[in-house]
Order: structure tokens, then C-alpha cells, then sequence
């Protein structure tokens, strides 16, 4: 069928029931076709597949039912009206991906280049609906460019009520968007309102202006990769969360990460037992972390370590990258990880830090995934550049995220706990339900070296040999404040363990928390940093 088809003639047509069934049966193969086989040519050519192949690789196979496949646009002008395909460009329904319920809209490039019209727009909203009301996964394959210029306002009307469900949705259920093409202007603030953004290289761009209009008013000269494309929203905006090679490596990541999310806000996440015993010890803990807490160490060989089968997913994995947010399973259980990373920046916060922290144990709060935080962190970056960014405001973001958390809460202090760092790491003093630390811990105001040299400042100065003296006053510091079992004493840490046997405590604790229920007072909602 050509894109350019007129619509089909008014007539009585066939009479009986069988004629109408081959009827029936000829238009649906005209809508599963699409425009011509010179478009799905042209698509190929790109490097990219049709909203339809790119549907049966997120599915289970024959579990796709689609939504008003039938339906045309009703607009005219501008030659439109003698362009009517099945579809208007956006295929909708809903399959299942491991045997549970996922809705799904794609749009296909191949017909008005995936571009929004008011038809397209609503039946996106009536899948959005659908989504929403029966509390399943919501997956959005992106492949179009934006609102269709012919249909004028009824178009970018289209967008506002594709926003006003992606709000009304947040936090009910998982809304993933999948860049699989262009994204341009409005378009792209849906993917920016959902849980999750997944981009391909080279074939999907995200921008609100575009590199010609960039240059027309800046003089800046760019390429579309250059300005939106998926390594810079993976590694420099934040925008991306997951960024891959090949759509068919991306689409299965997706289903990875559905099989780790609830199906919406008032159930578990899904179990999934394995071979990897709670009890399992992990000697290597003791060697792989060094006590001393100015060499670096790999933050994820620890988590590999700990979760079962040393499977886990990163989320934001080349932004920020002095702190690791993951999905992973312990004992079968997901679990959301968040770990500082000595191995960058020394695993200090900053603002990409605080904010990637804070959205994630936002997230986790919100489908009841519990949360373990490993902390290995000597403070806040300083710098004039992190002052005047707002280091204060972003930084309140994750304090302010991890407070108003009810899901359980463990935290481990691996080494370093330093200073508002450490109070923002979900501390017990912010609501941690349970607290552990490792015989390296070393939780103070500030290192050893540095509140010596506050507190002793007049003693070192007027010593015979100030270096001497110096040196002395850290050593007196550190035994009196920063010994391995002070925050124990006090009550702030439930208990000091073991490394090897770390493993077994979090799932033990994981799992007398499972029942936890906590309230937070009745309000419309709070007003977090911004």
C-alpha cells in the first residue's frame, strides 16, 4: 500500500459474510505492510528497523495485541487528505515480556516520518490510558519528527496531552522511552518526564533546537550526533540513561530492566531465585578493599561481589561516574544500590552526584524496590565552580530523596564517612532502618588530617617542630575519634561485621524489612530542592 493511497471508495461492497471477512483480511494486510517496500528499504538503509520488527523484539513472541490499527487521520489541506494510511504512523497495543502485561506505542518512521497529527496523538493517549488504568509498564519506541507542520495546533495539542498523562503516571507505574530515531523539539520532553531513556548510537538524537538553528543564532556549528546524540546524553547532559550499539541490544536491556520493575506502584518487584546461596561467603572482600583510605579501589568489583551471580544493571553508567546507581538481586530480592566510586573523583559527591543519586532512590522508593547504600566518601567536591552551581541545592536533592524514602533502607560504610557526605548518604540519623560498617570505617566530621589542623592549630604553631607535633595531634585524633568501633558505641551503627560475611547480613536484614511500613504525613506533596 503507498503512503499516497486515497481512501477506499464508498460503496455497498461484498454482501455476505465471507466477502466481508477476505475484506477485513486484505485491509489488515495493508496496514501490517505498510506505505511500500521502498519505505521499509529506505528504514533499513538507516540502520534502523520497522516499528513493527522493533515491537516483536521487546515482545514475547505472538503476544502482541494491537489498538485501533485501522484508524486514519480525519485532516485535510496541504494534500493530506488524499494521504490517509492505516495507522497514522504510530503503532499501539499491548504483549507481554516474560509472561507479564507491557503496553507499547512505536512510532513508524515510514509514514509521515513518524510525525504527530491528532489522530497519531490520540491513540498514543488512549494506550497511555490504558497503561495507567490497568497498572502495567508503559514502553514508548521513538522514532519520529515531532508535530506534523500540515495539521498546525491540533498537533502540538497532541504533545500537551501526551505530557499530562506522562505526569499523571509518574510514580504509578514504569514508563521507559526507547530512542530509536529523531526526538526533536517538544517531542522530547516526554522522554524526559519518564522513568528510564534509552538511546541507540548514530541513529537517535535528542534536541529541543536543532543544529541549524543553533548556528543561525549562536554561530556554534554541530552535528546532530554532536548536539543530541546518545553518547552526549549518556556521558555529559545526564539525559540517557542507557546507551547502545545496535537496536536489537538496546530492546533486549529493555527487557532486562522491566524483568527487575514492579508492574506498578502497589506490587513487589518480581523474584527471581537462583543458584547464588545467601550465606555464601566472600573472602575476597578482604583483599579487594584496601584498608587504607587514600588508595582507590573498583566499587563495582564489590557489588559484583555481593549480589547474586554478580549480575547487576548500572543505571547512568557514564554520568557522574564518582557514584554507581544499579539494580541487582539479592537472595532472588531486587534491591537498588547505591555506591560511592573511589576510583573517580575519589567517590566525592558533586552536583551530577547528588543528582543522579537522588532521581534514582526516587525511583526505587516509588515501585518499592528496597535500598542499600555502600559509602566510601570523603565529602562534597569543593570549588568555586560547585558553590556557585548550586552545590547546596542539588546536594539537599538526595538528602531530601533519602529522607522522604519508605521503602527498607540499609547502609554499609565500606571506609570513609566524612562530614554532610556521610549525613546524606542515607545516615541513621536520616532514617536508615539499619546501619553496618566494616572494621575500616572511619565516620567524622572531616579526615584526621584536617581537624587537627583546626583543632590544634596553636599547639602546632608554636611547637618546636610543627610537622612533629602535627603528626602527633592526627595520631591522638584518630584514636580518640575515628577508631573503627566510635560510632558503634554511640548507637549510630547497628553493628561492625565482618567483610566476607557481608553478603548474608544484608539479606538477612533485607528480609525481616520486607514487611516494613511506614506513612508520610498527609500532604498534597512536598517541595523538594529544585
Amino acid at each position: 500500500m503507498a503512503m499516497t493511497t486515497a481512501p477506499a471508495p464508498v460503496g455497498p461492497g461484498p454482501t455476505d459474510l465471507r466477502g466481508r471477512v477476505a475484506e477485513l483480511h486484505s485491509i489488515r494486510e495493508q496496514a501490517l505492510a505498510g506505505p511500500s517496500e521502498k519505505a521499509s528499504a529506505a528504514q533499513h538503509a538507516r540502520g534502523k528497523l520497522t516499528a513493527r520488527e522493533r515491537i516483536e523484539l521487546l515482545l514475547d513472541e505472538g503476544s502482541f495485541r494491537e489498538v485501533e490499527q485501522l484508524r486514519r487521520h480525519r485532516a485535510t489541506g496541504f494534500g493530506l487528505e488524499l494521504k490517509k494510511p492505516y495507522t497514522d504512523g504510530v503503532v499501539t497495543g499491548w504483549g507481554t515480556v516474560e509472561g507479564r502485561t507491557v503496553f507499547v506505542y512505536a512510532h513508524d518512521f515510514r509514514i509521515f516520518g513518524g510525525a504527530l497529527g491528532e489522530a497519531h496523538a490520540e491513540k498514543i493517549h488512549k494506550i497511555m490510558d490504558m497503561a495507567l488504568a490497568t497498572g502495567a509498564p508503559l514502553v514508548s519506541l521513538n522514532d519520529g519528527a515531532g508535530a506534523r507542520i500540515q495539521e498546525g495546533v491540533s498537533a502540538l495539542a497532541g504533545y500537551g496531552g501526551i505530557f499530562q498523562r506522562n505526569t499523571r503516571a509518574s510514580g504509578v507505574i514504569p514508563q521507559i522511552s526507547v530512542m530509536l530515531g529523531p526526538c526533536a523539539g517538544g517531542a522530547a520532553y516526554s522522554p524526559a518526564l519518564t522513568d528510564f531513556v534509552f538511546m541507540v548510537r548514530e541513529t537517535s538524537q535528542m534536541f529541543i533546537t536543532g543544529p541549524d538553528v543553533v548556528k543561525a543564532v549562536t554561530g556554534e556549528e554541530i552535528t546532530h550526533n554532536g548536539l543530541g546524540g546518545a553518547d552526549v546524553h549518556a556521558e555529559t547532559s545526564g539525559v540517557a540513561h542507557f546507551a547502545y550499539d545496535d537496536e536489537q541490544t538496546c530492546l533486549a536491556e529493555v527487557r532486562y530492566l522491566l524483568s527487575m520493575l514492579p508492574q506498578n506502584n502497589r506490587q513487589a518487584p518480581p523474584t527471581a531465585p537462583g543458584g547464588d546461596r545467601a550465606e555464601r561467603r566472600s573472602d575476597v572482600l578482604l583483599d579487594l578493599v584496601p584498608a587504607d583510605g587514600n588508595r582507590p579501589y573498583d566499587m563495582a568489583k564489590v557489588i559484583e561481589e555481593i549480589v547474586d551471580d554478580g549480575e547487576y544493571l548500572e543505571v547512568h553508567e557514564r554520568w557522574a561516574r564518582n557514584i554507581i546507581c544499579a539494580l541487582a538481586r539479592l537472595d532472588g530480592q531486587v534491591v537498588g544500590i547505591v555506591a560511592n566510586q573511589p576510583q573517580s573523583l575519589a567517590g566525592v559527591l558533586d552536583i551530577e552526584a547528588s543528582e543522579k543519586a537522588a532521581r534514582f532512590v526516587q525511583m526505587c522508593d516509588a515501585f518499592n524496590i528496597p535500598l542499600l547504600t555502600l559509602l566510601d566518601v570523603p565529602g562534597f567536591l569543593p570549588g568555586v565552580g560547585q558553590e556557585h552551581g548550586g552545590i547546596i541545592r542539588h546536594g539537599a536533592k538526595l538528602l531530601y530523596a533519602y529522607c522522604n524514602a519508605t521503602v527498607p533502607r540499609i547502609s554499609l560504610i565500606l571506609r570513609k564517612a566524612y562530614g554532610g557526605a556521610y549525613i546524606v548518604m542515607d545516615s541513621a540519623s536520616t532514617g536508615a532502618d539499619l546501619t553496618y560498617a566494616w572494621p575500616t570505617n572511619e565516620i567524622a566530621v572531616m579526615g584526621a588530617e584536617g581537624a587537627a589542623n583546626v583543632i590544634f592549630r596553636r599547639q602546632i604553631a608554636e611547637a618546636e617542630d610543627p610537622e612533629a607535633m602535627r603528626h602527633k595531634m592526627v595520631k591522638e585524633y584518630k584514636a580518640e575519634l575515628m577508631h573503627p568501633y566510635y560510632a558503634a558505641e554511640r548507637g549510630l551503627v547497628d553493628d561492625v561485621i565482618d567483610p566476607a560475611a557481608t553478603r548474608e547480613v544484608l539479606i538477612r536484614s533485607l528480609a525481616m524489612l520486607r514487611s516494613k511500613h511506614a506513612d508520610l504525613p498527609s500532604r498534597k506533596h512536598g517541595n523538594p530542592p529544585q
